[in-house]
Formats: C-alpha cells, structure tokens, sequence
C-alpha cells in the first residue's frame, strides 16, 4: 500500500514535475532575450532573499569563528547557510527549471523528459540519482548546475575523465550561455592562470583527480594569486559516482617529491626476489587441512607466502634467513629504519602480485599503472612507497627515484569539503548503504523514460579458461553471422589480446580496445554498433558515450549473411520466397556437431526477442527479418569474458546495450580460473559442478551457480568496502590536521589579521615553554626556572631573571612574559617598518609551516608502514596511530610556534649585496618531480619563497646576525622532554639526569 522508500520520494517530487509542465506552453511563447531576462530576475531575487534572510550575517560570523580557531562552530553556522540557500532555491525551482528545459529544446535540440526532471530534482536536493545507462544523464546535469549557480558560489561537475569533460561542457555550453551562466573546463595539462579562469566561470567541468589535486596545490602556493580554486566548494554533481566515490577511493590522492636515490637497493632486492620460493596462502591452507597439520608448520618449507585476496607478502623464517644469507647481511630487522625488509616486500609484490598487460604496461621504457576500473593508462600516476620503483626493476626499466609525500587527500575527504554534494549513475543501489554511512548521499532511482527491453541471460560456466574462451568464439561467430554487432568485455589488456589472437586464428574480423589502444577509443565506440562488429574491450569501452547502432539496406543485410555462410549465394533480397529458402538453407547447414545453425540459435537464444515469425513446413518460426536497422536484428549483443569483483562493473557492461529502449542481449561466460572464482568462490562452485556430472569441454548454465557466484561477489564487494572504511578511518587523523594546518595557511596567504596570528603563535610557544619548564603542578624544587629564563633569551633577545618570575603564579608568569613580547615586539616593528614586518611575518610563517608540515607527512608515513606491528602486540593499530600521530602532530606545531617566534625576534635589516645571501636561504636540499601532471614541485614550492624573499631583501633580515640573537641550540638527538624518562637508561627523569647536567 505504501510502497518502498524509493516510491515515496518519487511521489514527492512527481507534483513538482506536473508544476514545471504546466509552465511548458506558457515558456515556450517567450523569446529568447525573455527568457534571459526572466533568468537574471530569478537571479537577483535569489541574492535579495538571501540578503533579506540573514545570509551575509551568517557568512561573516562563519568566517570570524574560524579565524578565532572555532572550526566547528563554523561548520554549523554553514549548515545553516547551506539549508538557507536550499529553501530560496526552492521556492525557484519550478520557474527556473521550465526555463532551463525551454532552453534546452532551442540550444540542443533536447527536450528533458519528466523522468530526466525528477533525476534533476535529486541533484538539487543533494542526492544521487540512478539512472539506467542512456537516459540522458548528461542533459540532467545541466538542471541542477543551472539552478544552484545562480546562487553565485560556483558549481563542479565531476567526470571520470579529460575527454568527457571536455565534450559535456562543449555540448550544454550553449544551453548554459542562453541563461546567462559562464561554463569552463579544466584539462590535465593546463596551466596555472588558464586553470584559474576556468574556475571562475559559474559552472566548471574536470575530473576528479583534478580538482582534488588543484586543492592540494592550491595548498601549496605561496602566493594567493596564484591559487586556483578561489572560492569555497559550493556544489559538485559527480557523473558516474559510483566509480569515484566507490572504485578509486582505495587509493588516496598524492603529491610527491623525490627522496632519496637509492635505485640500486631496488635492483638487489629483485635478484634476491627471484631467488625465492613461494605459496598462495590458499594453495598452503589447502596442503595443511589435507595433511591436517597447522598451516604453520608448513610455512618453513616456503621462503613467503602471498595472498591475492589480502595483497599481502610474508616472509617465513626461512626466508629471512635465506635474504640475510643472499644480502649477505645479519639482522635484517635490527633496527625500525633497516630499509632492506621493505625492499624484499616490494620486491616479492611486484613479482607474485602484480602482472604485466593487467596492473601495468611498459610502454617507451616506462613503467605506466593501468586503472583496473576503467582500463585506461594512468600517465604520470606512480604506485607509493617503492612499489612502483620494485616493479620497475622487475622489467628492467630505468627506475625513477623513490617519492615522498608533499600533499595528500583520499577522495572520500576532498569530496566531503563539499557544502552539497550530488552525483549520477546507472548502478549505485548496491552501494547505497555506503555512500549514506560515508558521505551522508541518499540514493533515488529513477524510472525509465521507455520500458527496458534488455535479454540479460544466464551464466556459462566451465572449468578452464581454454574451453571458456572457445566457447566464447563460437557465440561470437554465431551472433556475427546474424549481422548483430557483439562487444566483449575483458578485466584486463591480456586477456583482450589472448582472445584477440584466438578471434585472428579463426579469421574474425574485430576491433581491439584497450589501454594500448586508448587513443583509437572514439574511431573504435563510434563503430561498435555497426553491422557484423565485433568489439573487444577492456572496462574501458565508451563508459559515458553512446554505442550508436547502425542502419543498412537489405542488400548488404543479405550479402552479410552470404559471406556468413548462412543464406544461398544465389538468393536476391526481392524474392518473395525469401523467407523459405533461407530455412531451408539453415536447415541443411549443419555444424561440426551435428546440430544445425538455427537449433544452435535457438539453444542460444539468440532469437527469442524476435516478433517476426514466418511458417514452415506447417511450423509457425521465429526468425532474423531482412530488415534495414541493427535494431530489428536485436541490437548490441554483449558477451562478458568474465565476473568483475564487482556487481556494478558487470552491470555496467551489460548498460552498454538496451539504451533509451533500444533491445539488447547479454550474456558471461566463466570458468574455475577466473580470478573472482580462483580466489573467492572456486571449492564451492568446483564442488557444485562435481555434484552436477560435470565433465571436462562441458558447460552448465545453473541458477545455483550464479548465485554462488553472486555472493562470492558480495565478498569481495565486502571486502573492498573494509579496505575504503579502513583508508578512510587513518585519513580522519590526518584529515583534521590537514584542515587545521590548510586553514592557517590561508588565513597567513591572504595577510589576515597577521600581527594577531603571530602573537597567537608566540602565546603557544611561551604556554609549551611554561608546560616544559615551570609546569605549575609541579613541586617548585622540580620546576626549572633558570632553564626557562634561558628560553626566554634565546627566543626574544631581552632577559628575564629567575627572582622576578620564581613567586608568580604560571597565569601571571605568561602575562608578565607577553607585556615584555609585545614591547620587544613593538621595538622590532619600528626598527623594520610596519608594511614590511606584515611582509617578513607572511613569509616567515608560511616557510615554517610548509617546511614542517612537509616533514611531518614524512612521519605520519613511516608511522603507518610501521603501525601494523601493534597488532602483536595485542594494540587496536588504529587507535595506536591516532595517538600517534596526534602526539606527532602536537610535537610539529610546538616546534613550528618555537621556530617561528625565534626568527621573528632574530632579524636586523639587510644591504643590497645580501639580497642572494637572503634568497639561498630558503634553498631546498633537493628537488622533486610531480606525480600529477601539473603538480608542483619541491622547486617550484620553494622557488616561491626565493622570489618572495628576493623582492623584500632590501628591508628584510638574514637569520643568525646581530649580537643580541644567538644562535639557537642545535640537537643532533630528538628534544627530550624534562618529566621524560631519561634516553641515557638510568631509569630517572631526564630533568633529574642528564638534563640537570645541561642545565649545570
């Protein structure tokens, strides 16, 4: 009587849409200069109600919170911002969108349907809509873009690659332009000023990779107008959703640097790689349950053990002693910074987990990472951590020097920067739980405009991947013949060309596309629907484009089935005993079995959709007509060499057929050597097939089968999720940190308020000193005042002595200490200028800040490497590394505040002929090349700071002169804090140690 969930909201929205149609005819009477004038009204109404409703108010008191350190006070107030700005969006809605729609019709041609208005209100509403493959996602885009840029704040729309964004905002851009809205588009290898026009415009379409690392960029720039991303992210629509927010959100976005070279270690390590013996930990569990011993006790006779399913490599003991005997080394894990462990892991990854032609290719001497949701090459994209280097040195490439982390976001974060997030898809129920408990996105499915026709049929199974594949040829030969064009879908480059080499040796025409052939994927798509095509394809294949299906006279229709063997040679198109003759033509033809052409259709069920039926020997056939489209054929027939990992990849090759009510067929052929069924599913599946009878060349279409197929789906599905939740959860420690350390840079770059930022950082610097020193808890005899007045001298150039502080209470102690800050302050101030202390106290902030945060995402990266260790130690690694990395991050920022506080005290004005001493000062030990096309660099980063410095050299200081600035203590050995346990092993307090003996 209710209905599901999904009905209700449809119910809601349904009223909305007889509103929009009810205006149709009204709109439609317009001009076009009405129409843009009627555009720019509802675009100042919406800025008046917003004005009149609070919202300048709201903003201001936003951004004050922030700059007073009150994030999540802000981020409540820009709730109530954002639902504000929701209700007056509303309450234009139903006008804006019959304007957008009349728009559409003069502009493109394209009326959008009611379904394409409901898909449209989801957008707005911040939900995702799920739309079957064909019903116009792309024209939806643009209600939702139209509507929330009227608000001024700029909209995203997200695509899976550089081509759609290109072709979607060349396609709407004259629909977007009628109602007065400015449209860019961002390119991989654009520059810096064209990026920043691009962004300004109302609606901006790119790829995901590319606004998040214009992000990290941006956070990187050294001088505001060079930032990109001006504005605040407003409001994105991500088309295909699912493959970004779900499928690459493993793998988090990063900007590295070179770090050191040490390119030979990757070379030994692959010798010493190829030199041990292995076992998949399934193969070994396997071995212990028959010998039914403990999986353990069978470790030693491996060197390692592997896992497809976990991706992991173990070294036994065995094999350990077998790398310190071939390194010719001792203890390989004698210490946590030995390198070579990490090394031989790789090493043994590259070589057990990862293959050519299926992760990877090596094109022109390079290394290049194949994306395995999509298939296509991932230029300029490393594998972190020495695992691209390791695989590298196991094809005998040059390798690149190993990288270290200068930025880093994961997309299920960037994407949650968003103040309304939206997004498309033709399969996205399956996740939807997951995008709710992740990014908070209610899913909507959308009905079809047209009834779906698609014939999904069952799965085809059998035990080796040799008898799968003939199989294959033999469907693919025999949906040829008919004239319907067949696309195959493969997981990877090597599979596609084996079945390609296989098509070859039986003379069948087809076209290839993989990674290899990416830049033919237009030429290729745009022929895949013809006639008689035969298309193999990685995942790759025309996901967001349209497989368009052919038309053709009767005439080359029959001269098709002619060259196919499968209609007489002398039969013309206009014999009206057409129909008789071709059966019996199919009739006497008969295959290498024994069973004819047309039974061998039918026991496919290649023609069950067919209407067109003919009588024959007193027997009413359906039959193939001689027709003029593909589409009476049957349309696009798709063949799946193999189960996905995941459900919604298969489902989105089976989209690539049945589009906007066209007919389809669909068909996945397996076997026991796939690699969803060798490492999930394959004892249960074998053990069906042995309970069924069945024999080697056989194949078995059973309901049961594909249901264990189903769920081992599920699993991996599940187990993908785990390893998204568990990416997320150790990017929540960073993502708090990262805001915190982002947001001041901002505040810094901008030269907001900087004189109150600096005393907020020389507050925090005397409070760590006060905590260090004096701690008020503490017994007086244990407090160090004299250490503390030595702080002090260091740190401001001006002494204080012991007796006037010793009675004080810390409250009084620290405002004692600002009153004399603020005067030595005020003194520096006057001595170098007020204009040019702003300009020394910007850029020495932000050199400190980017030096240190630098150095601090190194940490956090050997913290994680390492984190794992905890686990045997019967710690959560989890919380182990919040704690640490949260006391890493506290350690940063006290030292940042003490490195800052000391050089702003410690300057004198320079001389010209200083100018390049002051420049150098800032000059990186080394530099990096960027992940990312684009990417900055450590040079270009730290360039930034040398043309800035160069700029103010004639007023500014060098660090280190004067006699009232000594120079500040030099540790070769991490600080030590005086309540901690002394490093020197005495089992003392360091301040009752070897402290007292630095103090003395």
């Amino acid at each position: 009587m209710f209905g599901s969930r999904n009905d209700r909201l449809i119910r809601e929205i349904l009223p909305k849409v007889d509103q929009i149609n009810a205006l149709e005819a009204e709109v439609s009477l317009l001009s076009d200069a009405e129409i843009q004038s009627r555009i720019a009204t509802i675009r100042e109404q919406i800025q008046q109600d917003l004005t009149e409703r609070g919202a300048p108010a709201l903003e201001e008191e936003s951004f004050r919170m922030r700059m007073d350190g009150r994030p999540e006070e802000a981020d409540e107030i820009d709730k109530k911002y954002q639902k504000l700005e929701q209700s007056v969006l509303d309450g234009v809605l139903v006008d804006t969108f019959a304007l957008i729609r009349e728009a559409g019709k003069r502009t493109l041609g394209q009326r959008h349907y009611d379904v394409q208005l409901v898909g449209g209100i989801a957008l707005h509403n911040g939900w995702i809509a799920e739309m079957v493959t064909g019903e116009g996602k792309t024209l939806v885009a643009t209600l939702g873009a139209s509507i929330n840029a009227l608000a001024g704040r700029g909209v995203h729309v997200v695509t899976v690659n550089d081509y759609l964004a290109k072709r979607d905002a060349e396609l709407n851009r004259p629909l977007f332009e009628m109602l007065g809205l400015t449209v860019g588009v961002i390119q991989s290898n654009m520059s810096n000023s064209d990026r920043r026009v691009q962004y300004a415009c109302d609606i901006t379409y790119g790829t995901n990779n590319e606004f998040g690392f214009d992000y990290l960029r941006d956070n990187m720039k050294v001088d505001p107008e060079q930032q990109v991303q001006q504005s605040r992210r407003h409001y994105s629509i991500v088309d295909e959703v699912d493959s970004i927010l779900i499928d690459e959100a493993r793998t988090p976005l990063i900007i590295s640097g070179d770090a050191s070279d040490v390119s030979e270690n990757f070379v030994i390590a692959n010798e010493v790689a190829k030199k041990l013996r292995g076992v998949a930990k399934p193969k070994l569990e396997e071995e212990a349950k028959r010998k039914q011993v403990e999986k353990e006790d069978l470790e030693d006779n491996w060197d390692f053990v592997f896992s497809e399913k976990d991706h992991q490599v173990i070294l036994t003991e065995r094999g350990i002693e077998r790398v310190e005997k071939l390194l010719g080394r001792g203890n390989i894990y004698d210490t946590a910074s030995n390198p070579w462990p990490h090394h031989i892991e790789q090493a043994l990854r590259a070589h057990n987990l990862y293959k050519r032609d299926k992760q990877y290719v090596v094109q022109d001497g390079e290394v290049i990472i194949v994306d395995e949701h999509t298939g296509r090459m991932m230029h300029g994209r490393n594998w972190s951590d020495g695992l691209h280097q390791a695989v590298e040195a196991k094809e005998g490439v040059t390798i690149k020097k190993e990288t270290q982390t200068l930025a880093t976001i994961t997309l299920q974060n960037y994407f949650r920067l968003y103040d309304k997030l939206s997004g498309m898809t033709g399969t996205a129920l399956t996740e939807a739980s997951e995008f709710w408990s992740t990014y908070k996105l209610e899913v909507l499915s959308v009905p079809t405009n047209r009834p779906l026709i698609r014939k999904q049929f069952g799965d085809v199974i059998y035990r080796t991947a040799r008898e799968k594949y003939k199989a294959i040829c033999a469907e693919i030969e025999a949906v040829r013949a008919l004239g319907r064009p067949v696309l195959v879908g493969t997981i990877s480059v090597e599979n596609s060309e084996r079945l390609s080499q296989m098509l070859h040796r039986r003379g069948i025409e087809h076209e290839v596309l993989n990674a290899k052939q990416h830049l033919r994927e237009a030429a290729i798509v745009a022929e895949a629907g013809q006639l008689g095509r035969v298309t193999v394809a990685t995942n790759m294949a025309g996901r967001g484009t349209d497989i368009l299906l052919g038309t053709f006279t009767q005439e080359i229709l029959l001269e098709h089935w002619k060259a196919s063997g499968i209609a007489p040679k002398e039969l013309e198109a206009d014999d009206p005993q057409i129909y008789p003759k071709l059966i019996a033509h199919w009739k006497s033809y008969r295959l290498s079995t024994g069973v004819s052409l047309y039974e061998e259709w039918e026991f496919r069920g290649m023609l069950e959709h067919f209407d067109h039926t003919v009588t024959y020997e007193g027997k009413e056939l359906t039959v193939p007509p001689l027709c003029t489209t593909v589409q009476e054929l049957g349309g696009l027939h798709i063949v799946g060499s193999e189960r996905h990992d995941s459900r919604r990849i298969d489902n989105q090759l089976r989209g690539r057929c049945g589009r906007q009510g066209d007919p389809g067929s669909s068909r996945f052929y397996l076997s026991l050597e796939d690699d969803l069924m060798r490492i999930f599913a394959s004892d249960k599946v074998s053990w069906l097939l042995d309970k069924l009878g069945m024999e080697e060349g056989q194949e078995i279409s059973a309901p049961m089968v594909t249901r264990s197929i189903e769920k081992a789906q599920k699993k991996v599905e599940a187990h993908h999720f785990d390893m998204r939740k568990n990416v997320l959860e150790y990017d929540q420690v960073m993502d708090e940190q990262r805001k915190l350390v982002y947001r001041e840079r901002q505040r810094i770059l901008e030269g907001k308020e900087l004189r109150a930022g600096v005393f907020l950082w020389i507050e925090r610097a005397i409070n760590c000193a006060l905590a260090e020193h004096v701690d008020g808890r503490l017994p007086v005899e244990e407090q160090n005042v004299a250490g503390f007045c030595d702080w002090v001298r260091k740190q401001f150039g001006f002494r204080v002595l012991p007796r006037e502080i010793e009675e004080l209470s810390e409250d009084k102690k620290f405002h004692m200490l600002m009153a004399k800050v603020e005067e030595a302050y005020a003194l520096r101030e006057q001595e170098i200028g007020e204009e040019d202390m702003r300009r020394l106290e910007r850029f020495i902030m932000l050199q400190k800040i980017d030096g240190k945060w630098k150095d601090h995402l190194h940490g956090m990266d050997q913290l994680r490497s390492g984190i794992g260790w905890h686990g045997y130690a019967q710690q959560d690694p989890k919380i182990a590394y919040k704690k640490e990395g949260y006391k890493l991050f506290q350690e940063m920022w006290e030292n940042t505040a003490d490195e800052i506080t000391s050089l702003l005290f410690r300057v004198r004005p320079v001389r010209e002929e200083e100018e390049q001493q002051l420049a150098n000062t800032w000059q990186p030990k080394s530099y990096s090349k960027p992940a990312e096309p684009g990417a900055p660099t450590a040079r270009s980063v730290e360039q930034g700071f040398q043309s800035q410095a160069a700029s103010r050299a004639r007023d500014m200081a060098a660090a280190g002169g004067g006699e009232a600035a000594p120079e500040p203590e030099r540790r070769e050995a991490p600080k030590v804090k005086r309540n901690a346990p002394c490093p020197c092993g005495s089992g003392q307090k360091y301040k009752k140690c070897c402290g007292r003996k630095q103090t003395a």
